[in-house]
C-alpha cells in the first residue's frame, strides 16, 4: 500500500517525466521480476484512477447535465444576441447609405453643369462602344438620348436554391438596366449575349443581408421575376445600389417634367376657328374657381404634407390627411385641377401602401407578437385594402408559427416536449386569432382565409408532434396521453369560437392507426413468447404486499369477483401468462378508448379480436394436447376466468365507453363458446350462473 502511495505521488507530480522514469526503473531492476511487478503497481494503479473518475461521473452526473442545459441556453442567447447585432448593423448600415446618398445629392445641386451637351454624347459614344460587345442588342440603340451611367460584372445567383447560375455584365443606363450573360467562346469583340432589359420605371432593387458565404448580394425585382447578382465586394455592391438608386430617382424626375411640359395650357389654340358649341368650356365657370376652390393652404401642401408622414411613419396622420382630402373632393366639382392633384395624392397613396405593405412583410415583427402588426393592418382597412392586408397578416403569423416550432428545444420526457409544444402553438394560435376578430370585425369576408390559415397552422403544429411522439416509438399510453393533451387544449379554443378538434384527429389519424396495429403486434409477440415457456402452474406473488397490488389493478381494470381466484400464502389459482395477458389486454383497451374516433372503430376492435384469438388457441391447444387429469383441471379453470371475465369486461368497457356494443366481440365470444375444448367450460359457467 504504501508503494502504491508513492507511486501515485510521484507520477502526480507536475514534473514527472514518463521516459526517465521508465530508464531509471530499467536501471535499478535486478531482474525481469522486478519490472513486472512495477508493471502490476502502474496497472492497479489505472484501474484504481478509473473507478475513482467514474464514481466522480456518476456523483456529479445531474452537475453535467444541469452545465449541458446551461450551455444549451447560452447558445440559444447568443444565437437571438448575434441576431440582433445584425439587424442593428443593417440599420446602421442603411442610415449611412442614406446620409450618404444625401450629401451627393446636396452636393450635386451645387455643382455648376457645366458642358452637358459635351457630357451626354462622351457617355453616348461610350454605350456605343460597349454595346459593341454585345450580341443581339442593336435596337436598344435607337431610343434618344439614353446614355451609359454604370457597368459592371456581377454572378447570378437562383433566388429559391441560392445556387450560382452564371457569370453577367449588367450596363445600367439612364432609364433601363441591360443584363447580359458572358459567352463562353468569343467570337472577335463579341463578349457578351443579351440576356434581358429591365425598365427603371418597373424596377425595384432591395438589399440582401449578408449570411456567411453569401455576402455582397443585392437583388432586382420586377413582377413577377426576381434576380440575386453578387458584386464583387461590398464597396462595389454599395456603389450599384447608390447608383440605381440615384438613377431611379433622376428617371422619375426627368419624367415628371416631360409631363409637365406636355401638358396644355389651353383646351384649343387660336388659329382653330370658333366653335359654337365651345363656348360653355370658353367661358367654363370651373376654370374659374379652380384657384378658390383650391386656394387653401392645406390642400396646396398636402402631397408635401404626406411625403413628410410617410418619412417620418405617420401613418395614421398620413391616412388622417387621406380621409380629410376624399370629404373635401367629395363637395367639389370634377375640374382639371382637381383631377391633377387626385393623381398626386394617388401617387402617395401608392407610396404609402407598399411600406404598409413592407411592414407586413412575414420577417418583420416575429417577436412582437399580433399585436406589433396591428398599427400597419388598420392603416391598409382604413385605405380600402382589407383582403391585402388579411393576406399579409396571416402570412406574417405563419411565418411566426414556423419561427417559434423551429425554436423549441426538445429536451426531456416526450411529455414534458409535448406540453411545451402545445403551449407555444396554442397560445400563438389563440394571440392571432383575438387580434383577427379585433381588426376585421366589420370584414366578415375574411374569415374564411382566417378558418384556411388555421387548417395550414394545425398541418405545422400535428407535423412537429407527430415527429415528436410517434416517430419516437413511444408506448401506446404515453401517445394516448399526448394526443388527449393536445385534444384539450383544442377543448379550451371552442370557448373562443374556434372547434379543431375534428381537424387535429384528421391529421393524426394515419399515425394514431399505425399506432394502434403497431401496439398490436407488440401484444401479440409477447403473448406468443410468453406461451411458448407456459407450464401451466399456479401463480406465487411471495409477499402479501404483491398480492394487495395485483388486486388493486384487476380492481381498476373493472374484473368482477378476482378475489374468487385468490389462494392462500399469497398464492394464485391462474397462470402466470394469463394473468399477463389480461392485464395487458386490458390495458391496451383502455389506450385504444382513449384515442377512439369513429375513423379507428374497426381498427381498435379488429387489434382486440386478434389479440384474444392468440391467447384462445394457445388455450385449445393446450387442452387437447394434456393429458394430466389435474393440469388439466387447472387449464379449464384459466379458460374459464378469460371467458367469464375478461372478455365480458372488454365488451362492457368498449359499449360504455363507445355507446354500442361491438358486434366483432359478440361474435367473437360466441364463436369461442362453439370450440369444442371449450364448451364443457361455458356449460359449467352457464350452470353455475343458474
Amino acid at each position: 500500500m504504501a508503494e502504491m502511495s508513492r507511486l501515485q505521488r510521484q507520477m502526480m507530480a507536475p514534473l514527472f517525466d514518463p521516459q526517465q522514469y521508465v530508464q531509471t526503473l530499467s536501471q535499478q531492476s535486478d531482474a525481469d521480476r522486478d519490472l513486472q511487478e512495477q508493471r502490476l503497481h502502474v496497472q492497479k494503479l489505472v484501474d484504481d484512477t478509473a473507478l475513482n473518475l467514474k464514481r466522480n461521473v456518476y456523483k456529479n452526473y445531474h452537475q453535467f447535465i444541469e452545465t449541458a442545459k446551461e450551455i444549451s441556453y447560452l447558445e440559444s442567447e447568443m444565437y437571438q444576441l448575434s441576431h440582433i447585432l445584425t439587424e442593428q448593423k443593417s440599420v446602421m448600415e442603411s442610415i449611412t447609405q442614406h446620409l450618404r446618398s444625401t450629401d451627393k445629392e446636396e452636393a450635386s445641386k451645387e455643382k455648376p453643369a457645366a458642358f452637358p451637351k459635351e457630357t451626354e454624347e462622351v457617355k453616348q459614344r461610350t454605350l456605343t462602344t460597349l454595346l459593341e460587345k454585345v450580341e443581339g442588342c442593336g435596337d436598344i440603340l435607337e431610343t434618344p438620348g439614353r446614355y451609359l451611367v454604370y457597368n459592371g460584372d456581377l454572378i447570378e445567383y437562383d433566388p429559391e436554391s441560392m445556387s450560382q447560375v452564371q457569370r453577367v455584365h449588367a450596363f445600367l443606363m439612364n432609364d433601363c438596366l441591360l443584363v447580359a450573360s458572358w459567352l463562353p467562346n468569343r467570337r472577335g469583340a463579341v463578349r457578351y449575349r443579351y440576356n434581358s432589359l429591365y425598365q427603371l420605371g418597373d424596377l425595384a432593387v432591395v438589399n440582401v443581408k449578408d449570411n456567411g458565404p453569401m455576402k455582397d448580394m443585392f437583388k432586382v425585382m420586377r413582377y413577377p421575376d426576381c434576380c440575386i447578382f453578387q458584386a464583387e465586394s461590398s464597396k462595389i455592391k454599395k456603389e450599384w445600389l447608390e447608383i440605381l438608386d440615384e438613377t431611379k430617382r433622376n428617371k422619375a424626375l426627368s419624367d415628371k417634367l416631360k409631363k409637365e411640359q406636355e401638358r396644355p395650357l389651353s383646351p384649343k389654340t387660336p388659329d382653330t376657328p370658333l366653335d359654337p358649341f365651345a363656348e360653355e368650356p370658353e367661358m367654363s365657370p370651373d376654370i374659374e374657381e379652380d384657384p378658390i376652390e383650391l386656394s387653401e393652404p392645406w390642400i396646396q401642401d398636402l402631397p408635401e404634407d404626406l411625403d413628410v408622414c410617410i418619412a417620418q411613419r405617420d401613418f395614421e396622420g398620413a391616412v388622417d390627411l387621406l380621409d380629410k382630402f376624399e370629404e373635401f373632393v367629395k363637395e367639389q366639382p370634377v375640374t382639371q385641377a382637381v383631377t391633377q392633384l387626385r393623381s398626386r395624392v394617388g401617387e402617395r397613396v401608392k407610396q404609402l401602401t407598399d411600406v404598409l405593405v413592407f411592414e407586413l412583410s412575414p420577417d418583420r415583427y416575429l417577436r412582437g407578437g399580433p399585436r406589433a402588426t396591428r398599427r400597419a393592418v388598420s392603416q391598409l382597412i382604413r385605405l380600402g385594402q382589407a383582403t391585402k392586408a388579411c393576406q399579409l397578416f396571416l402570412k406574417n403569423r405563419e411565418c411566426a408559427v414556423r419561427t417559434a416550432l423551429r425554436q423549441l428545444r426538445m429536451e426531456g420526457s416526450t411529455g414534458l416536449c409535448v406540453r411545451t409544444l402545445c403551449h407555444v402553438f396554442f397560445c400563438c394560435l389563440l394571440q392571432t386569432t383575438r387580434e383577427f376578430q379585433r381588426n376585421f370585425a366589420a370584414h366578415p369576408g375574411c374569415y374564411s382565409a382566417l378558418v384556411v390559415w388555421q387548417r395550414l397552422a394545425l398541418q405545422l403544429f400535428a407535423d412537429a408532434f407527430s415527429q415528436q411522439v410517434f416517430d419516437s416509438k413511444e408506448c401506446l399510453s404515453s401517445i394516448a396521453e399526448c394526443v388527449a393533451l393536445a385534444c384539450s387544449h383544442c377543448e379550451k379554443l371552442s370557448n373562443f369560437g374556434l372547434d379543431l378538434t375534428f381537424t387535429l384527429q384528421s391529421l393524426l389519424l394515419k399515425d394514431i392507426k399505425g399506432a394502434v396495429q403497431a401496439s398490436k403486434d407488440v401484444i401479440i409477440e409477447a403473448t406468443k413468447h410468453r406461451n411458448s415457456e407456459e407450464t401451466w402452474r399456479q401463480m406465487n406473488l411471495m409477499i402479501p404486499q404483491a398480492q394487495q397490488k395485483l388486486m388493486e389493478e384487476m380492481e381498476t381494470s373493472g374484473v368482477p369477483n378476482f378475489e374468487q381466484h385468490i389462494g392462500k400464502d399469497c398464492w394464485v389459482n391462474l397462470s402466470y401468462t394469463v394473468v399477463a395477458f389480461s392485464k395487458q389486454l386490458l390495458a391496451f383497451l383502455e389506450d385504444g378508448l382513449r384515442l377512439y374516433q369513429p375513423e379507428l372503430h374497426m381498427v381498435l376492435v379488429e387489434g382486440l379480436v386478434e389479440v384474444v384469438l392468440v391467447e384462445v388457441q394457445h388455450v385449445d391447444y393446450s387442452l387437447r394436447c394434456e393429458q394430466d387429469p389435474a393440469k388439466k383441471g387447472f387449464i379449464q379453470h384459466n379458460a374459464a376466468f378469460l371467458l367469464d371475465a375478461v372478455l365480458p369486461r372488454l365488451q362492457q368497457r368498449f359499449q360504455e365507453t363507445v355507446g354500442l356494443p361491438a358486434k366483432q366481440l359478440q361474435d367473437l365470444q360466441r364463436d369461442i363458446s362453439k370450440i369444442p375444448t371449450l364448451q364443457s367450460i361455458n356449460s359449467k359457467s352457464q350452470t353455475s350462473d343458474v
